[in-house]
């Protein structure tokens, strides 16, 4: 229900940002388009946490009210997919999308939808509206399928085994075992996540869709800065475009794009979970990111 409120919700906006020629319209259109996104984000995942805080500050027990909440899956993933569809609309790098079955499937396309990539809706308009189905894309899609399976099924699992075995025990650990794990864990996140890229894409191709590249070899990458730009490509570049730039990314001075950074990476960290450890997390990578830049420069 949530998922087809969003598909009807956000086709119906996108149509009346469309029909409107005032500048100030679309845009308060837009902008109620993704407050309302927002707020159904932040109701699902993080109405929880955020009273779980305040009860804490506050000694109270509201996070009661938000203890039988069940996080809908996919739900970060058609989300950010609505909220750029109509930024991009407001922008106008898209026309609005006029079949609400053809919005709908895109939205909702279950090869990617429960975990990504974050898919645009100018990258893949004119393959909804006419999917390239042939026997190339059958069986370089079932090809790009099976390779991520294998990586999913044969490295990740395995790797996974061995990350579960050193740092599922109760005790203290050794720094051989500690390493082992991490070095383990590193392997299994990295081909779990590029493997279910895989088989996202290459189901999609088979569909006769093409999403974009999600991982491009980022340990292999030079810097902290180069990995972001190799890893979980569709959200990093989400973030750059929807968030970094329109906070004015490096353009106003290095404090501004140290507080830029800041406010990119705390809602990085949040995205990816409901809890404190993600905000660290976040923060963690955006301080070595300032780093670089500080240190290496542009």
């Amino acid at each position: 229900l949530l998922l087809a409120g969003s598909i009807a919700g956000n086709w119906l906006i996108g149509r009346a940002i469309q029909a409107r020629s005032a500048d100030r319209l679309k845009q308060r259109l837009m902008m109620a388009g993704v407050v309302a996104n927002l707020l159904a984000l932040a109701y699902f995942k993080y109405a929880y946490f955020i009273a779980g805080n305040i009860d804490f500050v506050l000694g109270l027990s509201s996070s009661d009210l938000f203890s039988a909440v069940i996080l809908p899956i996919g739900i970060s993933f058609f989300t950010f997919q609505a909220i750029s569809y109509l930024i991009d609309l407001r922008r106008g790098e898209i026309e609005a999308e006029p079949n609400i079955i053809r919005f709908g499937a895109y939205l909702a396309f279950f090869p990617q939808l429960i975990a990504g990539p974050i898919v645009r809706y100018r990258d893949v308009r004119e393959d909804f509206r006419q999917p390239a189905l042939s026997r190339d894309n059958l069986a370089g899609g079932a090809t790009r399928f099976l390779h991520g399976l294998l990586k999913k099924v044969l490295v990740a699992d395995t790797a996974g085994r061995v990350a579960d075995a050193c740092f599922g025990s109760s005790g203290d650990i050794g720094m051989v075992t500690a390493w082992i794990g991490a070095l383990a864990y590193t392997i299994q996140i990295y081909f779990d996540f590029s493997g279910y890229s895989d088989m996202a894409i290459g189901i999609a191709r088979i569909c006769g869709i093409r999403f974009l590249e999600n991982f491009r070899h980022p340990y292999s990458s030079s810097t902290v800065t180069e990995f972001w730009r190799r890893w979980h490509i569709s959200l990093s570049s989400w973030f750059r475009d929807y968030l970094y730039i329109p906070l004015g990314g490096n353009r106003n001075g290095a404090a501004a794009t140290y507080r830029n950074l800041a406010v990119v990476f705390l809602v990085t960290g949040l995205w990816h979970g409901a809890a404190w450890t993600y905000v660290v997390w976040g923060m963690y990578h955006g301080a070595f990111l300032m780093l670089e830049r500080r240190v290496m420069g542009r």
